[in-house]
């Protein structure tokens, strides 16, 4: 599944500071779509399907819900963040009512909330660690909470950016880390990739690794503009913008991208992430 290319209107004032429910809906509208064959990859190596029962941690605007759901899931959901969460809701609910599904998707923001709607047979955890320090430590957190909804034997997959060598994006967002260290920003924590990122949390976590792959999911943005809004939307770059301001870390952002610019002004950055499937 390749990424579609996102047309939107411009602002007109681009240093302007933007909302959560703008960030929200740039990442719906924008990025989220960008790891898609992510999503399906692991989907079909699991044969996710009817009797399939999922918890999914991070749940964003719920994309990977309604792909789950598609194929006869039934899916939780959970995130901290509500402009997010109420995108999901707008997005999967209605669509459940409309195939008339006997169990409507649950959202939730805490994942002690989600938690109690198990017994769960698979938990995902699609938004990639390795590019913040401390993130394998907060998805720890989450597991640990998480990890006693499942079934004994069920599946955990754990997702990571993939090496730095074979992810374009990977050096345009160490922008976001010289940003937030130049101004000190508390919780900048550029950190980078490493290769036993996922192996280290499943083993802190108590999970059993039972395989893993990687899979390729480029960037495609319809230009410069949607770009930029699809990269801040993933809250790699609130640092950032806490130690400079919003205008300072969107030039950066823009100078960093334009080698990736193509003669039709579209931006296109190949990426791998990696996958690892584990066992409780």
């Amino acid at each position: 599944m390749t990424p579609t290319l996102v047309r939107h209107h411009r602002h007109t004032e681009p240093s302007a500071p933007a909302d959560g429910a703008s960030r929200a809906r740039d990442w719906a509208e924008i990025q989220e779509r960008m790891l898609a064959p992510l999503y399906e990859a692991v989907y079909a190596r699991l044969e996710v399907g009817a009797a399939t029962r999922m918890l999914s941690l991070g749940c964003g605007s719920g994309l990977a819900l309604l792909m789950a759901a598609g194929r006869g899931a039934r899916v939780t959901g959970v995130d901290a963040d509500p402009d997010r969460l109420a995108l999901a809701r707008a997005r999967l609910l209605p669509a459940s009512e409309d195939r008339g599904a006997t169990a409507a998707p649950r959202l939730t923001d805490t994942v002690a909330a989600a938690a109690e709607g198990g017994p769960h047979n698979l938990i995902t955890a699609f938004t990639p660690i390795g590019c913040e320090a401390g993130d394998g430590e907060e998805l720890v957190r989450a597991l640990e909470t998480a990890v006693p909804s499942a079934d004994r034997g069920s599946t955990v997959v754990l997702t990571g950016w993939g090496p730095p060598e074979r992810c374009a994006t990977e050096a345009v967002l160490r922008v976001a880390g010289r940003l937030a260290d130049d101004g000190r920003a508390p919780g900048g924590g550029w950190r980078g990739p490493r290769r036993d990122d996922l192996e280290d949390v499943a083993f802190r976590a108590g999970l059993n690794p039972d395989g893993s792959g990687r899979v390729a999911c480029p960037f495609g943005y319809a230009d410069m503009d949607s770009a930029v809004r699809g990269l801040l939307s993933t809250r790699l770059f609130e640092a950032a913008v806490r130690a400079t301001d919003r205008w300072q870390v969107e030039k950066e952002l823009a100078e960093a991208l334009h080698p990736h610019r193509r003669p039709d002004g579209t931006v296109w950055m190949s990426n791998v992430f990696r996958y690892l499937v584990c066992t409780v």
